[in-house]
């Protein structure tokens, strides 16, 4: 698999005169840190296309949940713009553009699983109240799988449900983009490896286009169209890896020559030869 070296910002092959929803240009994040300046981020230049799934991986400390905190309105960019479907990342935040997924579920452990989803319309207030929210809600729950589980307690969940209840509490709004920083880094192989499946699930039927963060060489292969790779701090993107596996994928992608072929490119990409090390992973099959 060829690598292709990124100069410009990235655009989708698939579609490339359709506007992307996620635009990000010459972007740098300064932050002061201990009387001097330390910079996290410095030029990243990316799009991300309508409907895509684009994963950006690199070694600890480079950027990455930087980068998606400036996307998601959580930071401000030092230098560079951001745009979410054309909008301001701050405009786009209220107007309910993305939903944000973390590492940490950070569901309310005093409230159910239904009233933690509900949590985003009951801030929305007006008309996103009421049974049509609930309904929303529960059709939610429906789609993550966790249809008879509206009035358990966060404690009463594994891992694995938590985080399917924290991807439906940030589809509650409706967003057109979904931002997930981590979702799954805290869960066991086996869990982690049922959740992406899940999770291309849900990001199919939902219609929105997501962009992840991951440490994981697999989970970035087999989630994504594109794999944007970041060098060390100061972070930029420095490669780009199209994955051309076919959808839907299944577990039996895991175990194909290709998919190898492909995890070996995104490691060729981070270290060259030298393949993974240090905190990125690659997983091998479950089965």
């Amino acid at each position: 698999m060829a690598i292709t070296k990124v100069a410009e910002p990235v655009a989708a092959s698939r579609e490339p005169a359709t506007p992307p929803v996620i635009d990000v240009e010459h972007l740098t994040k300064e932050f002061e840190l201990d009387g001097g300046t330390l910079t996290a981020i410095e030029d990243a230049s990316f799009v991300v296309q309508p409907g895509e799934f684009v994963t950006i991986i690199g070694p600890s400390g480079c950027g990455k949940s930087t980068l998606l905190r400036l996307v998601a309105d959580i930071y401000r960019p030092s230098s560079g713009s951001v745009l979410v479907n054309g909008r301001s990342p701050d405009e786009a935040r209220r107007n309910r553009e993305f939903g944000v997924v973390f590492q940490d579920p950070s569901l309310f452990p005093w409230r159910d699983v239904l009233a933690n989803v509900l949590l985003p319309l009951e801030i929305a207030g007006g008309s996103a109240k009421g049974r049509a929210g609930e309904k929303q809600a529960r059709d939610l729950l429906s789609l993550v799988g966790l249809d008879g589980f509206e009035h358990a307690r966060p404690a009463q969940l594994s891992g694995g449900m938590r985080q399917r209840a924290a991807i439906a509490r940030a589809l509650v709004l409706q967003p057109k983009v979904l931002l997930l920083d981590e979702p799954f880094g805290a869960l066991d192989e086996i869990t982690r490896q049922r959740m992406n499946i899940e999770l291309l699930r849900i990001w199919a039927e939902s219609g929105t286009t997501a962009m992840l963060i991951t440490h994981s060489l697999s989970e970035a292969v087999f989630l994504s169209d594109r794999v944007l790779v970041m060098s060390p701090r100061p972070g930029r993107i420095t490669d780009e890896v199209v994955v051309d596996l076919p959808r839907p994928r299944t577990p039996g992608l895991y175990r194909s020559p290709r998919f190898f072929d492909l995890v070996n490119s995104v490691s060729d990409a981070l270290f060259g030869s030298g393949g993974p090390t240090g905190d990125l992973v690659a997983i091998p099959p479950s089965g």
